[in-house]
């Protein structure tokens, strides 16, 4: 049987990534990989973490011609010039790190696969405040208009209905449109990915579901959205207090959660799986996964990184 490849984009350079993929690497799996990276660069964190890789090169064209004949880990160079293995995170790795995106999204658009990975980026100096987060910039490059980002584990899961926006701005945000069309996206996901229809509970925007203020977004936006949604036979339930879904009893009644904003789901799922989660991107024209944290600049080189979500995330595509 012939595996789909996985195509990896590392992200940052001065992140835990390699130490993670050296360790992911020695478990069993059976997709071929495409890694978009400086081969420059993992030989220098290669030497510091004390591990050995064999990469098969491999030009972006002969990656096209041979897409359904490739085995193991297929690197597609990519320049990046660094004194050091690790470094300070700086706008420096920018144009590299575009340039890997770019590569990995002309592929996927060339039909070599439609399974895509990126390890961690700094939105601070990789985003420059033009994006959210890798879930807006991915939507822009594809030209996408109807996404959602999953924080995904097979116990539970959580969309945010707004990502990584300002407190402030979340109730401007607020809509029934938004609601229904990520409802729409997650339920079609479920079925696709998982054979059945997706039991959804959704979360009120205020304190209790309830509000001192003259417009209730819970009373006026989400509760009669939800009952539409009710209405044309999905499983969906709420508005419930955010303080209380995530109780046992309570949780276990869905497969996956709808938050107003990022905090309000990302914290409970985080706290209760810790780095057994993936982040899934859904809309795209591709399937986007991603490890559910971040460069890590503080542990460069120690070593001692959980590798859980990485494996999560080549386990989910590994088909």
């Amino acid at each position: 049987m012939n595996y789909k490849p996985i195509i990896i984009v590392p992200g940052e350079p001065n992140s835990i990534f390699f130490e993670l993929f050296f360790k992911v690497i020695k478990k069993e799996i059976k997709s071929p990989i495409i890694l978009i990276a400086s081969r420059n660069l993992i030989s220098k964190q290669a030497k510091i973490l004390k591990k050995k890789f064999n990469f098969s090169i491999a030009s972006e064209l002969e990656i096209i011609k041979n897409k359904n004949n490739l085995k193991g880990i297929n690197l597609i160079d990519v320049n990046f010039n660094q004194a050091s293995g690790f470094s300070k995170i700086t706008s420096k790795s920018n144009h590299y790190v575009s340039m890997c995106f770019d590569m990995a999204i002309k592929l996927l658009e060339k039909n070599v696969s439609n399974k895509f990975i990126n390890g961690p980026i700094s939105k601070k100096t990789f985003l420059k405040n033009k994006y959210n987060g890798i879930t807006e910039y991915l939507a822009k490059k594809t030209k996408t208009k109807n996404f959602a980002m999953i924080i995904y584990n097979k116990n539970l899961s959580v969309c945010p209905l707004t990502t990584h926006l300002p407190i402030k701005y979340v109730s401007k945000k607020i809509n029934k449109l938004e609601i229904i069309n990520k409802v729409k996206l997650i339920n079609s996901f479920w079925k696709k990915k998982f054979g059945k229809q997706v039991k959804i509970g959704v979360t009120g925007l205020n304190p209790h579901c309830e509000s001192i203020d003259s417009f209730n977004e819970d009373k006026n936006i989400i509760l009669p959205t939800i009952k539409k949604l009710k209405n044309l036979k999905y499983k969906i339930e709420g508005p419930f207090a955010a303080d209380t879904i995530f109780i046992k009893n309570n949780r276990k009644k869905f497969d996956l959660i709808i938050g107003m904003y990022h905090d309000q789901v990302l914290t409970p799922i985080k706290t209760l799986f810790e780095y057994d989660a993936i982040n899934i991107t859904i809309g795209l024209p591709f399937i986007r996964v991603s490890p559910d944290h971040g460069p890590n600049e503080s542990m460069l080189g120690k070593n001692k990184s959980n590798y859980l979500s990485l494996l999560n995330s080549i386990k989910f595509l590994d088909y």
